[in-house]
């Protein structure tokens, strides 16, 4: 007998596709849309997911809790007596997924329609009042800690806080700026005018979230939210699109929209922050975005900015994208605290400055070539279309033209892409061998090789990477790593993505009388794992570089150890392969290294920096203004060592390859592109130390060749 295990993925699609033709052709009632979804959605997790979780009674606790807390993260909606109320559902999820009514989902629908509408009453009474910020006066945003309030009063209490410390936020901000103003300045407003503008100012932001809340959100969009629940408790990567976030996606992922060229995401506390930047369009180009900084507002052009509060990712997007050529202003709050409005222009993705590119580091007398890859680009559409691989080749051998003595190649912030390039380029430094493990659900895991035994550079080379290297890019440095062919050098981890998804396209039933069928959504789903050629996951544990180089960023919770749901790291049988002979000590590039970093200035202000990261980010704060304004500025005080220090870091010498120059003199502003590219690298702490350790290899290469 044929145990579902073993049924090839595309005939259970065939048979679930068949199962909801049937069953929908006249017998018995036909399935509404959500239990469609559902019950597909929980086929495909079940017979396809690489390593679905068991759908029973405990899946459904789990999916309860989480799709409350989804629902409600701050627990400042729903009281303990409708959770208690909701509990009779708790084991009865997995039942409605396997094909029982669903009840679970209109029971809290019905609830937090209820309760959104009692919480809409409560700012505008809570706001009336000037707020007293003299008592010493703590509110937790930790809300793993905390439970639903047991009463209204209770949730009034919180409602209080939270707009307490809203307020305190604008507040606070208000007379910092009040203070940088000299004495008779028109601008100069008393302390009670600015209290009440700051309170206004919520009360802006709350008006228009409710409204939002009550007249605009409808229960298909909290369905999609249920939907996502559960299948993100699959794994972080699995992933339902409504219809209209698909065509969102697959826009995006086209590049045919205009914007600034800088993805968003929602931490834990439901702040927008920047998640990734694209080299060659504005936030870029800016160099004032960095990764992590919370969005607060977005303006357009001259207009009052949008205050992003209680916006959802997918609506902040939609007010940052607008036609080209047009202003957009964004008011960011960086890490240090401080704030920052940078105005750019709207602009299309220029390819150009999104592909592999590379210039020359002067290091100690020698020339250090230095390559740049954002992404593990292929277009597959067209048959001369640009491939990673093929122009990494390319940089390569204008590289060798020029007489490097060495090569960087830079993967911060790469997420990855295309799996074939990833071989291919492994193979440009290695003579033939395996690259990286596949493995589906079942089976053996396939060997993806290399299988040309030429070998395009075998000169020193190091990786560079970070906490945002992910995927291809975790592949790429994995393999440098194990046949010993580099130096790996970056944050304590990559990111540890080590797995592969595919989209799958939901259907509605048919019956005998209609032939067309209409997307109700995609499940983009996780079906395959990435191993080294070691033998270990490149999920979870990622990448640990060599040499470990501080970073600012290294505290917050970007990683995929850092989501609860992730796949766990394992491991399998190695691969036969054979690692290259170095040419130096690595234990002694190592060492040289790690005293270098810790005696460097700017690397000690990052590590005090990113501690004192940490430490604000405890979630607990007070609601005393001369406190809060104390621990804010001892946060920009850390952050501000780091900008004193960098001022006096050594500018490297960084120049564009001549053959660049030449090619690109026929346009001024790619020229001008490279060149300011150019710039920012001479100030590059990271490529800086890069240089320095391949001058300690060159330098070993040298004796041992002398020997």
């Amino acid at each position: 007998m044929l145990s579902k295990r073993s049924i090839p993925v595309v005939v259970l699609l065939v048979i679930i596709g068949f199962l909801f033709t049937f069953t929908s052709s006249g017998i018995g009632n036909p399935p509404d849309k959500y239990q469609v979804i559902l019950q597909q959605v929980t086929d495909m997790l079940e017979l396809v997911h690489y390593s679905p979780k068991k759908i029973d009674d405990e899946f459904s606790k789990q999916i309860f809790n989480k799709y409350l807390e989804a629902l409600d993260p701050e627990k400042n909606m729903f009281l303990q007596s409708d959770i208690k109320e909701l509990k009779k559902f708790e084991s009865l999820i997995d039942d409605e997924m396997h094909g029982a009514p669903i009840q679970f989902f209109y029971a809290v629908d019905k609830i937090y329609v209820k309760r959104s509408v009692e919480a809409s009453k409560l700012y505008p009474e809570l706001l009336q009042s000037p707020f007293q910020y003299t008592s010493d006066e703590l509110v937790d945003f930790d809300t793993d800690k905390s439970d639903y309030p047991k009463n209204e009063a209770a949730r009034k209490d919180n409602w209080r806080k939270r707009l307490k410390f809203m307020s305190l936020e604008r507040y606070a901000d208000m007379l910092d700026q009040r203070d940088q103003l000299k004495k008779g300045d028109t601008a100069y407003k008393p302390d009670a005018v600015l209290e009440k503008d700051a309170r206004d100012k919520v009360m802006k932001i709350m008006s228009r979230n409710f409204d939002r809340l009550l007249t605009k959100a409808n229960p298909d969009e909290r369905f999609d939210l249920f939907i996502n629940v559960i299948a993100g408790h699959m794994d972080p990567h699995t992933t339902f699109f409504p219809p209209v976030e698909k065509r969102s996606f697959d826009e995006q992922m086209s590049g045919r929209f205009f914007g600034i060229g800088a993805s968003l995401r929602s931490d834990e506390g439901g702040a927008i922050r920047i998640a990734t930047l694209v080299a060659g369009l504005p936030a870029w180009k800016s160099q004032q975005i960095d990764v992590g900084d919370q969005v607060l507002k977005v303006g357009q052009g001259s207009e009052e900015p949008v205050d992003l509060t209680g916006f959802e990712t997918e609506e902040a997007v939609k007010l940052i994208r607008g036609k080209k050529g047009t202003e957009v202003r964004l008011t960011l709050k960086k890490a240090d605290g401080t704030l920052k409005v940078v105005i750019m222009i709207r602009d299309e993705v220029v390819l150009d400055e999104t592909y592999a590119r590379s210039a020359i580091v002067q290091e100690n007398g020698r020339k250090i070539g230095y390559i740049f890859l954002p992404e593990f680009y292929a277009d597959w559409q067209r048959p001369n279309g640009p491939r990673c691989a093929q122009d990494v080749a390319r940089e390569i051998m204008k590289l060798k033209e020029e007489k490097v003595e060495g090569i960087i190649m830079d993967l911060r912030n790469n997420g990855g892409g295309s799996l074939q390039d990833v071989v291919e380029m492994v193979g440009l430094f290695i003579p033939d061998g395996p690259i990286v493990q596949v493995k589906g659900r079942e089976g053996n895991p396939s060997v993806l090789r290399d299988p040309d035994r030429s070998v395009l550079y075998d000169g020193p080379l190091t990786v560079l990477v970070n906490e945002f290297s992910a995927s291809a890019s975790e592949i790429f440095a994995a393999a440098i790593q194990d046949y010993g062919r580099g130096v790996v050098l970056g944050s304590t981890s990559t990111y540890g993505k080590g797995t592969v998804q595919q989209n799958f396209g939901l259907e509605p039933h048919n019956n005998l009388f209609k032939k067309e069928t209409t997307d109700i959504g995609t499940l983009k789903l996780t079906l395959r794992k990435f191993y080294r050629i070691n033998g270990g996951s490149t999920q979870l544990n990622g990448v640990v570089p060599h040499i470990v180089l501080p970073d600012q960023y290294e505290t917050l919770k970007y990683r995929e150890k850092d989501n609860p749901d992730a796949l766990p790291y394992d491991s399998i049988q190695k691969a036969f392969f054979l690692r290259v002979k170095p040419s130096f000590d690595l234990e002694n590039v190592r060492a040289k290294s790690l005293s270098r970093i810790s005696a460097h200035p700017t690397f000690s202000a990052i590590r005090q920096s990113y501690m004192m990261l940490e430490k604000s980010n405890d979630k607990v704060y007070s609601l005393q203004l001369s406190k809060y304004r104390q621990e804010q500025k001892e946060i920009r005080e850390a952050f501000k060592k780091i900008d004193a220090s960098s001022k006096d870091v050594r500018n490297l010498q960084v120049s564009i390859l001549g053959v660049d120059e030449k090619r690109l003199s026929a346009d001024k502003d790619k020229l001008e592109r490279r060149k300011q590219w150019v710039t920012n690298l001479s100030k590059d702490i990271y490529i800086g130390e890069t240089c320095l350790v391949i001058n300690d290899m060159i330098q070993q290469g040298i004796l041992v060749m002398n020997k």
